[in-house]
């Protein structure tokens, strides 16, 4: 099992076997906390060769630094791999679309992947509080980076 590739990003759709990815990112800036965020996409593109054939299951748990679930664990992913006959690997996507992220603190936060209990790898979110600079002055708009 080889990991392609493994983000957060804004939308992810799958298209037939084609990831479709918009709007990659690895950080957030607020100007308040706590700071949700409405809207993203977890989006993971996995590679099996056929020695990897039968029955598997992916796990993303989205966690703070202290590895404290930041949303309710998320079920198990299954994936049966079956290469063809007439391949060497077989791709498979995973998208995960969540909504009303919610930030309490500051910090670095990672989405873990595993593949039937052995985590493989990860990807980090780092989610940093920006305060207004003067009395008086608007907060900082919520933004990525």
């Amino acid at each position: 099992m080889d990991i392609q590739i493994a983000i957060l990003c804004d939308a992810a759709t799958d298209n037939n076997g084609k990831l479709n990815i918009l709007g990659t990112f690895d950080t957030i800036c607020t100007g308040q906390l706590p700071a949700v965020h409405p809207q993203c996409s977890i989006a993971v593109r996995m590679t099996f060769n056929k020695v990897e054939e039968g029955p598997h299951k992916v796990n993303l748990n989205f966690v703070d630094e202290d590895g404290h679930p930041l949303i309710p664990s998320l079920p198990p992913i299954p994936v049966e791999v079956v290469v063809p006959d007439d391949s060497i690997f077989v791709s498979r996507n995973f998208i995960v679309n969540i909504q009303h992220l919610k930030f309490d603190k500051p910090g670095l936060y990672s989405v873990d992947i595993a593949m039937d209990g052995r985590q493989v790898g990860s990807i980090p979110l780092l989610v940093k509080y920006l305060p207004a600079k003067q009395a008086g002055a608007p907060e900082a708009d919520y933004k990525e980076d």
